[in-house]
């Protein structure tokens, strides 16, 4: 019995993770072997990643891996959030640290690109959801800056190409992440390079583009002389940005199976052949971002767990320091249906107080306010579960399916809460796992690219061998109906279509 070990750097928003999965008969064990906080900084009124400080903790943690699997790593492979992005001067250094995509340099910046290119015409281009963190109007920002950075630059890559990068040197650009840049065109299968020249943004450091599962390389020697470690060991792009491996480990049962990857951000959709980029997608800011084995997920993104971890960091600055469990708990003791936010307003994309702004936003629109931090967590998981009612209503008159269930992956499966509201409001029965699908679609895409698996019923057969799902059936209500209604006019009253178009 074969067994095989790779190693899956999982680098989200909060904290990063290095997990060693081994494959053996089919089935997939992890562990995790180093976790790592991700903290921002703040400098001059900027916000940027301290991705050389992530870079201390992911070399501390292969020599571990290495001892862990016994000196047989098989590769190594990154993944992160998507949009942001570093870039590198002739010598192959940083220029400037990469900024955080909800730094102000992109207030405002949006609208003024769309002044110049019609929205409808970049979505027809690109298929991808209008957020101002999107790579394009970033970079855009950086152009009406005139910045030095863009003049110096002679490469541009994401935020896991860099990691690899630093593994291996290559300097390529993998598909599942290059999608979220707003810049990729799915029909030609490339970089938009027309978009971008329009906007003046440079197109000489874009990199090739490469499919999930390309192995890059072998580690650099030189890293791993600095580390110690086999030279043997592969660099692996798996499917790179976050949400993509954690839909990749999605067992989804059938085609009338729509997935939530739960985590900072609530991703809702389902996976296509084919990108959905017609008038009514458009309407209902849908996105179209690169799958694994060819399929593209055709989603709405969600601000997520985020709204209750602003809350949370907040609460914890002023000594009240809740877990997220002891939240759970006292949310499930509150008040059903207080009030109701619209999880996706502007103003929770990066406010300095989000209590402050939740209640400001019910004294604007006229709402009861919570009593206490039970009661807000309620109204947080249950506008959530509304939000995701709603996308699910809009995914359907997309494709033309009729949902039979929905797969809740990631670490926002854990909220018992969450993912019964779900089922009740959604009224669809709801599977939660695995926790780990992330990196679990890291490790398996790995397998991938070393020929162990051939497929995806491959990868998903795995999973389902390995792992243990929860499962929730809805209890819908007259009551959850009426909420529903009242969810629907909050968000129409924000101008976005809820239905038909």
């Amino acid at each position: 019995m074969s067994r095989h070990t790779f190693l899956a750097f999982d680098l989200g928003a909060e904290s990063g993770r290095a997990v060693i999965g081994v494959l053996s008969d089919q089935k997939i064990e992890t562990r995790e072997t180093h976790r790592f906080a991700n903290i921002p900084a703040r400098i001059g009124g900027h916000t940027y990643w301290d991705v050389l400080r992530l870079w201390n903790d992911m070399k501390h943690a292969v020599p571990l891996a290495q001892v862990e699997s016994g000196g047989s790593l098989t590769s190594i492979g990154v993944d992160t959030w998507g949009v942001d992005f570093a870039l590198l001067d002739r010598d192959g250094e940083l220029v400037g640290n990469p900024h955080h995509y909800r730094d102000v340099r992109t207030e405002g910046v949006m609208e003024r690109l769309l002044t110049e290119v019609p929205k409808e015409e970049v979505y027809s281009r690109t298929g991808i959801q209008f957020m101002r963190i999107n790579t394009l109007y970033q970079l855009y920002s950086m152009v009406l800056d005139k910045s030095p950075a863009l003049d110096s630059a002679e490469k541009f890559l994401m935020m896991p190409d860099l990691f690899h990068y630093f593994l291996s040197g290559s300097t390529k650009s993998e598909f599942t992440d290059a999608t979220t840049t707003q810049f990729y065109n799915p029909i030609k299968r490339d970089w938009d390079f027309d978009l971008l020249r329009r906007l003046k943004i440079p197109t000489h450091f874009l990199p090739e583009i490469i499919g999930p599962g390309t192995v890059l390389g072998k580690m650099s020697s030189e890293l791993a002389s600095e580390l110690s470690v086999s030279r043997e060991i592969s660099i692996v792009a798996p499917a790179c940005h976050d949400t993509a491996s954690a839909v990749a480990a999605a067992p989804l049962r059938s085609g009338r199976s729509a997935y939530i990857s739960s985590g900072t951000w609530s991703l809702i959709g389902a996976e296509v052949e084919k990108p959905v980029m017609s008038k009514k997608s458009l309407s209902y800011d849908f996105t179209n971002e690169g799958g694994v084995f060819g399929t593209f997920r055709l989603l709405h993104n969600v601000q997520g767990m985020w709204l209750l971890q602003e809350c949370r960091r907040v609460w914890t600055s002023m000594g009240r320091d809740l877990s997220y469990e002891e939240l759970t708990k006292l949310a499930s003791e509150s008040r059903r249906f207080v009030a109701q936010i619209d999880p996706d307003h502007p103003r929770f994309i990066a406010p300095s107080n989000m209590e402050d702004e939740i209640m400001g936003y019910l004294e604007d629109t006229k709402q009861n306010k919570p009593k206490d931090e039970g009661e807000l967590a309620r109204i947080i998981f249950e506008s959530l579960a509304l939000k995701y009612r709603m996308v699910i209503e809009q995914l359907e008159d997309l494709t033309g399916l009729k949902f039979n269930q929905i797969n809740v992956v990631g670490g926002g499966s854990r909220n018992w809460l969450l993912n019964q509201l779900t089922a009740d409001f959604t009224g669809l029965h709801v599977v939660a796992g695995p926790v780990e699908a992330t990196s679990i679609g890291n490790i398996l895409m790995q397998a991938v690219a070393a020929g162990l698996l051939g497929s995806h019923d491959d990868v998903r057969s795995v999973v389902r061998n390995s792992s243990e799902l929860q499962e929730y059936e809805p209890n819908p209500s007259a009551e959850i109906d009426d909420a529903y209604k009242q969810f629907v006019a909050l968000v129409e009253r924000r101008g976005k279509p809820t239905r038909g178009a």
